[in-house]
C-alpha cells in the first residue's frame, strides 16, 4: 500500500514537471501559437458544452429561471455563450495589459511569454465564473458578439487575400518553369472546381417544380464574380494574378454553398434537407477549421504587433455554434441553420469580392498585409 502511494505521488510529480517543462518550452518558442492553442481549446470546449451540458444547466437555478419549460436549444446556446464570454475576457484582459508594449525590454513582455500554468488556471477560472453570472449578462454579450463576429469574418477574408497573394508572389519570385507550371495547374484546378461546384449548386438548390429565384440569383452572382475576377486581374493597368483570382473564386463558391445549405430544413428549395444534420455538422466543422487556421495565420503574420489583426478571442466561435440566432428564439436543433446565417454568409461572399477587387488596385504600391494594417491604424 505504501509503495503504491509513493509510486502514485512520484507519477503525479513527474507529470506536473513534464507539463511545466512543455509549457515553458512552448512559451520560449512561440507564445503566439500557445495562445492559438487556448483559442482552439475554447472551440472544442464550446462544442462539448453545447452537446452535453444541457442537463447540468437545467439544475442551476440562476440559469434555469423560467416558469415554463425552455427548449434544450436555449440551454445549448447559453452554454456556448458562457464559454465564449470567459474566453473573450481572458484574451481581452491580456490585450489591455499589453497596451503600449513596444519591445522585449518592457517588463510586461515577460507576462506575455511566461507564466503559462497561471494563465491556464486563470482561463479555466474565468470560464467557470461565467456560469455563475445571471442570464442578462449573457444576453448583452450575445448582442455584442454578433457585431464582433461580423468584423472577424471580414478579418478572415483579409487573411485569405494576404495568404493567396503571398503564395502567388513567392512562386513567381522563384522564376523557374516548374513553378510557373504549378501556378497554371493551381489556377486551372481552382476555376474548374468553381464552375463544377456551381453546377452542383444549381442541382441541389434549384429543384424542378419550385420557384427558387433567390437561390438562382445567389449562384449566378457567384459565377459572374468568378469571371469578373479573372477579367480584372488580367487588365494591363492592374497588378493582379489569375491564380489569386481563381482561389478567391473557389472561396466565394464555398461561401455560396454554406449560405444555401444553411437555409431552413422546411424550405422547398433546399435540396439537401434530407441530409440537413450531416450538412449542418460538416459546415460547422469546416467553419471551425477555417476560423482556427485564420487565427493561427494572423498570429504568425501579425505576431507581436499592436494592430487589430493580433488574435485575441473571436466571438465568431459563439456564432458558429449558435447559428447567429438568438438564445431567446425558437430555433431548430441544427447548428448554423436559419435565414440570418444565410444572409450573413452571402453578404460575406459579396464583401470578399468587393475587398478583393479594391485591393487589386492597391497592390501597385503595397501588399495586402500593409493595406490592412493601414486600415486598422
Amino acid at each position: 500500500m505504501w509503495c503504491a502511494s509513493c509510486l502514485a505521488s512520484a507519477c503525479a510529480g513527474c507529470t506536473c514537471n513534464l507539463c511545466a517543462s512543455a509549457l515553458s518550452a512552448i512559451s520560449r518558442r512561440s507564445a503566439r501559437l500557445a495562445y492559438c492553442g487556448l483559442f482552439a481549446a475554447s472551440l472544442v470546449l464550446s462544442f462539448l458544452m453545447r452537446q452535453f451540458a444541457t442537463p447540468l444547466l437545467k439544475q442551476i437555478p440562476w440559469i434555469n429561471t423560467f416558469d415554463y419549460t425552455q427548449p434544450d436549444e436555449w440551454f445549448q446556446m447559453n452554454a456556448v455563450l458562457r464559454v465564449s464570454l470567459g474566453n473573450f475576457l481572458f484574451f481581452a484582459i491580456f490585450a489591455l495589459m499589453m497596451i503600449g508594449v513596444k519591445d522585449q525590454n518592457d517588463r510586461r513582455d515577460a507576462w506575455h511569454h511566461g507564466g503559462w500554468i497561471a494563465k491556464i488556471v486563470v482561463w479555466v477560472v474565468l470560464i467557470v465564473l461565467m456560469f455563475c453570472v445571471p442570464n442578462v449578462v449573457i444576453t448583452i454579450y450575445e448582442v455584442l458578439s454578433k457585431f464582433g463576429s461580423g468584423l472577424f469574418l471580414l478579418v478572415q477574408v483579409v487573411m485569405l487575400l494576404d495568404f493567396t497573394n503571398n503564395w502567388n508572389d513567392s512562386w513567381i519570385e522563384k522564376d523557374e518553369q516548374k513553378w510557373e507550371i504549378a501556378l497554371l495547374v493551381v489556377t486551372v484546378v481552382c476555376y474548374l472546381s468553381t464552375f463544377a461546384f456551381s453546377g452542383l449548386l444549381f442541382t441541389w438548390f434549384n429543384p424542378s417544380g419550385h420557384d427558387c429565384g433567390l437561390n438562382v440569383f445567389f449562384i449566378t452572382m457567384t459565377i459572374i464574380l468568378a469571371f469578373a475576377f479573372a477579367i480584372i486581374a488580367l487588365h494591363p493597368q492592374v497588378n493582379g494574378s489569375v491564380m489569386t483570382a481563381s482561389v478567391i473564386s473557389v472561396y466565394c463558391a464555398y461561401l455560396c454553398y454554406t449560405s444555401l445549405s444553411s437555409e431552413p430544413d422546411d424550405y422547398a428549395c433546399n435540396g439537401l434537407h434530407r441530409h440537413s444534420k450531416q450538412v449542418s455538422m460538416s459546415a460547422l466543422i469546416l467553419g471551425m477549421l477555417t476560423t482556427v487556421l485564420s487565427v493561427v495565420y494572423s498570429a504568425v503574420r501579425a505576431g507581436s504587433s499592436t494592430t487589430f489583426l493580433s488574435p485575441p478571442s473571436s466571438p465568431r466561435s459563439a456564432m458558429l455554434l449558435t447559428g447567429w440566432t438568438s438564445a431567446a428564439s425558437d430555433s431548430s436543433e441544427l447548428m448554423d441553420v436559419g435565414w440570418t446565417t444565410v444572409w450573413v454568409r452571402i453578404c460575406t461572399e459579396w464583401a470578399t469580392a468587393a475587398l478583393y477587387i479594391w485591393t487589386l488596385g492597391k497592390r501597385n504600391t503595397a501588399n495586402i498585409g500593409h493595406i490592412v494594417l493601414n486600415l486598422g491604424s
